[in-house]
């Protein structure tokens, strides 16, 4: 995920800073721009967004009484986008994405809460989206759904080799692409109350080509949707598998699901470039073909597995996840508005 740009929003009395991540990098766009926003998606996927949060800086989270409000910044002022650019009227402002994975425990990326003292300044919001067509994105929420950090339950953010040592094993970690996971495990301050926590693949690695989409907040933005995506590469030494997912910073911690069995099979980390400048002078989103690019890299959830506690529900019995490539034909998502 790239350093993102200092903003400041008009709105509200709050200094709005968009953070950056030195450990993170970009994120893309594969072929056509396939984000929806939470009222376009499915009714299944609009389900499993219910579930998914978006990480805040205590200081631009704001409850009073029963109401909390977020600071944000318009998406377009603050990047300078061109005026083709899809979402660009939405408000920015989360840092990172995650997902209810027990009734009080949260995944995201580890690059994303660094230690307790970033976890204890981290408001996590569930409901930042567009709920409605023509409708402005919620920023105002019940005091109930925001929650803060009890703890760091387990955190890794190891991008060297993990089982070799020294130059030569450095050299076949290399060979062998072992890039080590990134991920961090949240208790929060209290449970998650009114949504369901989200079912992990507790069984083997996801196998390349098979279907997958994410939910999170690219840049910030308000909860997207974005699927008709496939696993790149899935090999058994790699803490991480590779997919053509349409994410952006913001993104870093967006639940990764697999489109047969509605299973996380992964959290979203790093890719390539998020925006580049256009000829007019003007910002644009960084698009390659569908097959193009290095493709954005999601760290397996068999890493963190073992502490992540079972649900009753049977949605994650492994046999579930036992697919060929053949088996994933995936039916695009279909956009049902469009943009200028």
């Amino acid at each position: 995920m790239k350093s993102l740009t200092r903003m400041v929003s008009g709105i509200t009395a709050l200094a709005f800073i968009l953070p950056s991540f030195a450990k993170a990098e970009d994120k893309s766009i594969y072929g056509e721009d396939n984000r929806l926003d939470y009222f376009e998606a499915p009714a299944d996927m609009k389900e499993m967004a219910r579930s998914v949060v978006s990480l805040w800086k205590n200081e631009h989270v704001r409850v009073d009484g029963n109401t909390a409000r977020v600071a944000t910044a318009n998406f377009g002022e603050a990047l300078g986008l061109c005026p083709s650019e899809r979402f660009r009227e939405q408000p920015v402002g989360a840092f990172c994405s995650g997902s209810l994975v027990g009734e009080d425990l949260i995944m995201t990326a580890g690059h994303c809460v660094l230690d307790e003292a970033q976890c204890s300044d981290t408001k996590f919001v569930f409901g930042y989206a567009v709920a409605e067509r023509g409708k402005a994105a919620v920023t105002a929420f019940p005091a109930s759904d925001v929650y803060s950090c009890k703890k760091i339950i387990k955190r890794d953010l190891d991008k060297q080799p993990t089982n070799t040592v020294g130059l030569i094993g450095a050299i076949v970690g290399n060979l062998l692409d072992t890039t080590g996971p990134d991920y961090a495990l949240i208790q929060l301050d209290r449970k998650v109350s009114g949504r369901k926590p989200l079912p992990i693949n507790r069984g083997s690695k996801v196998k390349e080509g098979a279907g997958v989409f994410v939910i999170g907040h690219p840049v910030g933005l308000p909860l997207k949707v974005a699927g008709d995506a496939r696993v790149r590469a899935s090999k058994f030494m790699r803490a991480h598998f590779t997919a053509d997912l349409d994410t952006f910073g913001g993104n870093s911690g967006s639940p990764v699901f697999n489109v047969r069995t509605k299973l996380i099979e992964g959290i979203l980390v790093r890719g390539g470039t998020d925006f580049v400048k256009s000829p007019e002078g003007c910002t644009i989103s960084y698009s390659v073909g569908q097959n193009d690019g290095k493709g954005e890299a999601v760290t397996h959830v068999s890493v963190l597995k073992d502490h992540i506690p079972a649900l009753k529900s049977a949605a994650e019995t492994p046999k579930m996840v036992e697919l060929s490539p053949e088996d994933t034909e995936f039916e695009p998502l279909e956009r049902t508005v469009s943009f200028d």
